[in-house]
């Protein structure tokens, strides 16, 4: 630093250590953040996960439901047709 100076000696002192501390703490906050970010994405992956996993679910329910039904009607329709015929 260049003596004398116009300014107190204290305040650029101050300003200078507050300098030093922005960039002292730079790497920990870069990191803290993309920690934060990564967890955020993990996250809601596993959500995404969670949502796929009970839509297949819903899907696997409403397909099945829909083969037991095709297969109940199944003996209802061949009743059906083969009383057609018999009256034909």
């Amino acid at each position: 630093m260049a003596f004398p100076t116009t300014v107190n000696d204290m305040i650029t002192d101050s300003v200078t250590q507050a300098g030093l501390k922005v960039l002292g703490t730079a790497p920990t906050v870069a990191m803290g953040n993309l920690f934060q970010a990564t967890n955020q994405a993990l996250g809601n992956a596993a959500h995404n996960a969670t949502t796929a996993t009970q839509q297949n679910g819903v899907t696997a329910q409403a397909a099945t439901t829909m083969g037991v039904a095709i297969l109940y009607s199944l003996n209802a329709a061949a009743v059906s047709a083969a009383t057609k015929d018999i009256q034909e």
